[in-house]
C-alpha cells in the first residue's frame, strides 16, 4: 500500500515497506521449545517468498495404513446422517525448509465416514506453506510463504496451477483468511507485528497489497520484543476484521473498507499482561468467541458487540494440560457451536469443552490424548464429524470421529504421515 511512509493510527503504524521483525522468530520460539521438551522439535515456525512461483509438479506420497480403532462413543445417528459420501479434498501446509520438512502443500483425501486419509501428491513450487485458507467459492486455496521477505502465494484447484505471489512487506506471516464476499485476503506476519490486505480477482489471483499496518502501540507484552500477529480474521457478522497479537497481549479491531482494501482501527481489547494471545475462534452465534493464549498456558472466553466491534475478554481458564511447559495452539468450534476443542502443544493433548450458555460459558469436560506430538492447528470436516490435528514435531495428521450427542472424541486408526504438518484443512 502507500508510499512507504508511517503514521500512527492509534496503536498502529502504517508502512508500505519490509520490516526485518526483530530478533525473535517463530522458529527460534520453536527450537526454544524443543530443547525444553524430550521429543526432537522441527526447527521450523518462519519464511516466506515472494517470487512468481512455477507451474505445479505433481507427486505422489503413501498414504499411511489405517491401524486400529481406540474405545469411544460412536458418531450420533443425526451426525453420520448428514455425513457426505465419497473422498473428500484435504490439504496439508508444511515448511519446506525445515529438516525432514514438505516439498510444498500435500494434496489428500479423506473419507468422511471412516476418516482414513490418501495422499493423492503435492503442490510444488509454493515455499513454506505453514497456513492454508480457501476461497468461498472453493476454486482457489491460498497460501502464506512463512519466511523473512513475507508472501502470500494463491493456486488455482482444477489444475494446480500457481497463480503467482504477492508480498505482505513484513516477515513470518503465519496465518492469512478470506473475507466472505471473497474480494480481499487478510493475512498476520508474526515476525513484524503487521498485517496486510490484498486484492483477489475474478480468477483468484491476487493483486498487489492494498493496505499494511504494524502494531506500534500497545508496548511489547512481558518477554516480548515487539509485536507479533498471530491472525487476521473476519468477524461473523462480516462489519470487523481482528488482528490478534501475541507480542503486545492485543486483540486489535478494525473496519475493512471493501471497496478501497483500506483498514481503520475501531477498537482494542487486552489480555492481562504476558497472556500472549494466539488464536481467536468465534462460536457460531456471533456473539462470543474463545481465545487461546500461547504464552501463560490459558483460555478465555470474549464476548463480541457486532455493532462497534468491541471485544471483551474475560478471565483465564485452564487448558486442562497436566505438561509444562504447555502452548495452547487454537479452538475449533463445532457447526452447532455445543462444543469447543482446544490443541494443547506440549501436553500433546486436545482439550474438550462443553459451550454453555449460548456460548457465553466453556466448561472443561477432559483431554485426550492427541496421537501425535505438537499439534500445531486443528480444523473440523465442515459437517463436524471428523476433527483433523496437524501434529508438527512427529510430522502426522491424527484424525477423530465427533459424537455428535456427547462430543466425545475417538481416533481414527493410525494417523497419517505427512512431513512437518503444521495445517490440515479438510473440504
Amino acid at each position: 500500500m502507500g508510499s512507504g511512509t508511517e503514521a500512527a493510527r492509534g496503536g498502529s503504524a502504517r508502512s508500505g515497506g519490509a520490516e526485518s521483525g526483530g530478533g525473535w522468530s517463530r522458529r527460534s520460539f520453536v527450537g526454544a521449545l524443543g530443547a525444553l521438551g524430550a521429543a526432537t522439535a522441527a526447527p521450523a515456525l518462519t519464511g516466506c517468498g515472494a517470487t512468481r512461483t512455477p507451474r505445479t509438479q505433481p507427486e505422489t506420497p503413501g498414504a499411511a495404513p489405517e491401524g486400529p480403532s481406540t474405545a469411544a462413543p460412536q458418531a450420533s445417528p443425526s451426525r453420520s446422517a448428514g455425513k457426505p459420501s465419497g473422498p473428500r479434498p484435504l490439504y496439508i501446509g508444511t515448511y519446506t525448509s525445515a529438516e525432514g520438512g514438505g516439498k510444498g502443500i500435500g494434496l489428500a483425501t479423506y473419507d468422511p465416514a471412516s476418516g482414513r486419509i490418501t495422499g493423492r501428491g503435492t503442490v510444488t513450487g509454493v515455499q513454506d506453506p505453514s497456513y492454508l485458507a480457501v476461497h468461498p467459492n472453493g476454486r482457489t486455496l491460498y497460501a502464506v510463504n512463512e519466511r523473512e521477505r513475507g508472501a502470500v502465494t494463491a493456486v488455482r484447484l482444477s489444475d494446480r496451477q500457481v497463480l503467482g505471489s504477492r508480498a505482505t512487506g513484513g516477515a513470518h506471516p503465519c496465518q492469512l483468511s478470506v473475507h466472505p464476499g471473497g474480494r480481499w485476503l487478510l493475512s498476520a506476519d508474526y515476525g513484524s507485528g503487521s498485517v496486510a490486505v490484498h486484492p483477489i480477482d475474478a480468477s483468484g489471483a491476487l493483486g498487489e497489497r492494498t493496505d499494511r499496518v504494524v502494531h506500534s502501540r500497545p508496548a511489547p507484552g512481558p518477554g516480548q520484543d515487539g509485536p507479533h500477529a498471530h491472525q487476521f480474521v473476519t468477524a461473523p457478522d462480516g462489519g470487523h476484521v481482528l488482528a490478534v497479537d501475541l507480542g503486545t497481549d492485543t486483540v486489535y479491531t478494525y473496519r475493512l473498507d471493501e471497496r478501497s482494501g483500506t483498514l481503520t482501527e475501531v477498537a482494542q481489547a487486552h489480555t492481562r499482561p504476558g497472556a500472549g494471545p494466539r488464536h481467536l475462534t468465534f462460536h457460531p452465534g456471533g456473539r462470543y468467541a474463545y481465545l487461546a493464549n500461547e504464552a501463560d498456558d490459558t483460555v478465555a472466553v470474549c464476548a463480541y458487540a457486532p455493532s462497534t466491534g468491541r471485544l471483551t475478554i474475560g478471565e483465564p481458564q485452564s487448558t486442562g494440560a497436566k505438561a509444562d511447559p504447555n502452548h495452547p495452539a487454537q479452538f475449533a468450534v463445532t457447526p452447532d457451536g455445543a462444543y469447543a476443542y482446544l490443541a494443547n502443544r506440549g501436553d500433546n493433548t486436545l482439550a474438550r469443552y462443553a459451550v454453555q450458555a449460548d456460548g457465553a460459558r466453556l466448561r472443561l469436560l477432559g483431554t485426550v490424548p492427541v496421537a501425535g506430538d505438537f499439534p500445531r492447528q486443528i480444523a473440523l470436516s465442515p459437517d463436524g464429524g471428523l476433527l483433523f490435528a496437524a501434529n508438527q514435531r512427529s510430522g502426522t495428521v491424527s484424525v477423530f470421529h465427533v459424537d455428535g450427542a456427547t462430543g466425545a472424541l475417538r481416533l481414527a486408526g493410525e494417523p497419517y504421515a505427512s512431513p512437518v504438518a503444521v495445517c490440515a484443512l479438510p473440504l
